[in-house]
């Protein structure tokens, strides 16, 4: 029987190389290794459990055909260490699955608990390396059982009997009150030596202990601490360890819209998704991250910033190139299945302002200085100077015509204020004088080519009638002030347009079988960040109690271990999209601390610096000007 669990009914688990996702029914169904972009040995996300599964979880009762879902379930204290309970007539167990930091070969570990009673329990693991096309060659190597297939080789060990039938590893035991049994499955290359045989329960204790020390160096103490430090955990397990690299989710072709075709490969670094993720960690007090970072961009960028890319592996690798796995139909028939993104070939505008706010966000914050990045960054502005008039595919990825972004337009306004900051700080040497004129220049093209006046809002793309919930981001960047009645206008226009009654926001109008805007057909649930984006702008205009109440109402929306995805259905109530998406626990964390900021007599927190309310303009400025004659573009 085909099991259909919805996105939400998974956890996670990782090891800041590559994670598992954990449906509540005990089965992992999605698993890459050694990375999070190789090709998955579980895919039975974007299948069935043919295409590879690993369910532990109690023995089916007579007349049942599985032993249905978890009693309970949630992370062990601050951590990705994943509890399942599972209650049954004859007695309760534990499960405890986890990825502990790797300094040799990857692992995900499984220790089953008796709590009381005894409980009959299965386990079983249906290894298909290649996203689910090959069967590997299972055998037994002097008491451990090993999947082999091509290059990987799958090493699974345990205390109990383990038995292979039609390519499953199947294992049947009892569980009693005060016992244990741990499950341990490595990975090493098939031509390598047997991975050493671990230690789970000193795997556990060093894994709770990572995450304990991590957690503890959250500066933020406001009224959501345990949402902000779970979206914190979870944007930490989306980092590359070994490069600094940040995927923007760990899965491929999670749909926006059931049964549709926009479905991609999130397992990559975007320069905007690590940007703003890195942002919002150094609004809660991590510096470490953000150093990381720095050096992956300078790595991935090298000497080339002429072209740019706005994506690369999580190492730096530039060739992305995107296909199609026909042998998957993909979740709930959602195809096509993809890996790789061309996207990665496309001009996007906006990156230039949001990677140099993050380097002035790590200044702010105090990260030291770097020589190297000043240079990258001296070359990354000479290189927008010359293009940012051109029109691109947005923040979005259209993969339609190019046009003329009004978002895009403002991110290159904000790359050269935040320069502009970092000279008059001392820490850039560039000469002032051309770039306070591409400011002002820039800005008032916006204001004139971007506006629509009829209407008093900010559109999509210069001469067009579409909105766009990016526009959300004028005065959170600094672009207008937020009184300014061209951003409220905007606001109003994004509520009134692009809103649900409930206050989610969807990205940009689309128009179901025919191609919209961004070049696609199809259409697509609300889109998580732009209602934390509505939050954000509901704040700044001073209407604190309706940010306040749709920030409880975005809260709910996370699952029972406070994960969210991309985008949301409110008229079936479920999650979709690519899971866990850093963008969205990114947007919940700078929502919490922009709250916390403007809320009355309160005084600004340790980590408040890295996401800054717009700046007061001095006197004088072209922002100043904007504010006192809102009416003049």
């Amino acid at each position: 029987m085909t099991r259909l669990p919805r996105i939400e009914q998974y956890g996670l688990i990782g090891d800041m190389q590559t994670s598992a996702h954990v449906c509540d029914d005990g089965s992992i169904d999605w698993l890459c290794l050694p990375r999070f972009d190789s090709p998955a040995c579980f895919a039975g996300m974007l299948g069935t459990q043919k295409h590879g599964s690993w369910r532990i979880a109690p023995a089916p009762a007579a007349g049942r055909s599985d032993a249905g879902s978890v009693s309970e379930r949630r992370y062990r204290g601050d951590s990705l260490v994943l509890e399942s309970l599972w209650c049954t007539s004859t007695g309760s167990v534990r499960v405890l699955d986890f990825m502990p930091s790797r300094d040799g070969a990857p692992q995900v570990i499984r220790i089953v608990e008796g709590v009381a009673g005894e409980v009959p329990m299965v386990s079983a693991l249906r290894p298909r390396p290649g996203y689910g096309s090959v069967s590997p060659w299972i055998h037994e190597v002097r008491g451990r059982m090993v999947a082999e297939a091509g290059a990987d080789a799958l090493w699974l060990d345990t205390g109990v009997q383990q038995v292979e039938k039609d390519g499953v590893i199947v294992s049947a035991f009892a569980i009693a009150a005060g016992q244990s049994v741990a499950f341990v499955l490595s990975w090493c290359p098939s031509h390598a030596a047997a991975p050493e045989v671990p230690d789970p329960e000193a795997a556990l204790a060093e894994t709770l202990a990572f995450w304990q020390d991590w957690t503890q160096e959250c500066t933020y103490d406001g009224p959501y601490r345990e949402a902000v430090v779970g979206s914190s955990i979870a944007l930490k397990a989306m980092t590359y360890a070994p490069s600094g690299g940040i995927v923007a989710a760990p899965t491929t072709s999670l749909p926006e819209e059931i049964g549709g075709g926009r479905n991609w490969d999130y397992r990559f670094t975007w320069l905007r998704d690590a940007s703003t993720t890195l942002a919002a960690l150094l609004g809660t007090g991590y510096r470490q991250e953000a150093q990381a970072w720095r050096r992956w961009l300078l790595r991935a960028v090298a000497g080339d910033p002429e072209n740019l890319q706005i994506m690369y592996g999580i190492a730096g690798e530039r060739d992305l190139r995107e296909r199609v796995l026909p042998w998957l139909p993909g979740y709930e028939e959602s195809a096509p299945v993809r890996v790789g993104n061309g996207a990665a070939g496309q001009l996007q505008l906006d990156v230039y302002g949001e990677v140099v706010e993050t380097l002035y966000l790590a200044h702010q914050s105090g990260v030291a200085h770097c020589a190297d990045t000043a240079v990258l960054h001296r070359r990354l502005i000479e290189h927008l100077v010359q293009r940012w008039q051109e029109p691109d595919e947005g923040i979005w990825e259209i993969r339609g015509a190019r046009r003329r972004f009004v978002h895009s337009k403002v991110m290159a306004w904000v790359a050269v204020d935040r320069t502009i900051r970092l000279v008059e700080a001392g820490a850039l040497d560039i000469n002032l004088g051309p770039l306070a004129e591409l400011r002002e220049t820039i800005h008032r093209e916006v204001c004139s080519q971007g506006f629509d006046p009829v209407r008093n809002t900010f559109t999509q793309s210069y001469g067009s009638q579409e909105l766009d919930a990016a526009t959300l981001l004028i005065p959170r960047v600094g672009f207008l002030p937020p009184d300014d009645p061209r951003v409220i206008g905007t606001v109003d226009a994004v509520c009134r347009e692009l809103s649900t009654p409930d206050g989610l926001v969807r990205r940009y109008p689309t128009i179901g079988d025919h191609a919209g805007v961004d070049g696609l057909a199809g259409d697509e649930g609300t889109f998580v960040l732009c209602s934390f984006w509505l939050v954000d702008a509901l704040a700044l205009t001073g209407r604190l109690a309706e940010a306040h109440a749709l920030f409880e109402r975005l809260l709910a929306l996370r699952n029972d271990l406070g994960l969210l995805a991309e985008e949301y259905d409110p008229v079936q109530q479920r999650q979709l999209g690519n899971f866990p998406q850093a963008f969205s626990h990114m947007g919940l964390i700078q929502s919490a601390l922009l709250l916390q900021q403007l809320a009355p007599q309160s005084s600004p927190h340790r980590g408040a610096a890295a996401v800054p309310a717009p700046r007061p303009p001095s006197p004088g400025s072209l922002q100043n000007r904007k504010a006192l004659t809102p009416q003049h573009a």
